[in-house]
């Protein structure tokens, strides 16, 4: 199999919208302003261990002609991040990869941890498709509230697996909005509920990039012994601004907002 990377990113779309149907609606509700909505990123999560960390998940874009271009710490969270760009199509969206650094967690959560990775074989990681595997390893609702009660992080990882944890809106791309002010007013007034750690809007002009997202669907999950409803996906919004001298837009990622905008999961 070779996939293109449109392909990679269709069938990322196609199993994010499954469990997040409030991102096909927006995107149905802009589409019907006469926008076209183009995807600035998508954000991928796993855990920091030789198996399955961000670097053997970056492979498969890596492949595909992107390269890693921004590198962060999210120390509070105790999460490394990288971030890709391609290296010929500027066009094709950004893939922002975090890893939980399970070192840092009780001796519980890296067992956890350590039992999902031996669900998982080496071939399964190779595959190009890993990205968008979901999960594929058995978990009890015990065992996720153990994670939670550590980090949601880790507990949304070893729940929802391998797939896109959002997509992200370009409002740069848009011709009807041009400020995000607007653009959540719009998406509030539609009966979207947005995250608000820290305001509706993070980031400012001045870091060259805002950022604001929805809060994450709820969705029925299935777990080895009951099936309970916990928060799934969300969908993001973005507006770069040209940095000075180049003109050219912000591409990277500003870790305190970033750092918010992980918390669109929280329950």
């Amino acid at each position: 199999m070779n996939l293109s990377v449109q392909d990679i990113f269709n069938r990322l779309w196609k199993q994010y919208v499954q469990i997040n149907e409030q991102a096909e609606k927006i995107q149905t509700l802009l589409e019907k302003r006469g926008e076209t909505v183009v995807n600035d990123h998508i954000a991928l999560r796993t855990f920091n261990t030789p198996k399955l960390g961000m670097l053997k998940l970056a492979k498969t874009f890596l492949d595909k002609g992107y390269e890693i271009i921004g590198e962060y710490d999210f120390a509070k969270k105790k999460l490394n991040a990288i971030h890709l760009e391609h290296s010929t199509h500027i066009d094709f969206p950004k893939v922002f990869i975090s890893e939980l650094k399970t070192e840092l967690f009780s001796e519980n959560l890296q067992a956890i941890v350590a039992k999902i990775d031996a669900q998982i074989s080496d071939k399964e990681v190779e595959n190009e498709l890993f990205v968008a595997s979901g999960r594929t390893w058995g978990l009890t609702f015990e065992e996720y509230i153990e994670l939670l009660r550590e980090s949601e992080y880790a507990a949304w990882t070893a729940v929802f697996g391998y797939r896109a944890n959002h997509f992200t809106v370009s409002l740069n791309h848009l011709t009807t909005f041009f400020n995000l002010e607007d653009l959540n007013d719009f998406i509030l007034e539609n009966g979207f509920k947005l995250n608000q750690v820290a305001g509706l809007i993070k980031g400012t002009p001045e870091q060259y990039l805002e950022q604001s997202s929805t809060m994450a669907s709820p969705v029925s999950v299935e777990f080895d012994n009951s099936v309970h409803v916990i928060p799934g996906c969300f969908y993001e919004f973005a507006k770069r601004y040209p940095l000075p001298g180049s003109g050219k837009l912000y591409q990277g990622f500003i870790a305190a907002s970033a750092d918010k905008i992980f918390e669109s999961t929280n329950n």
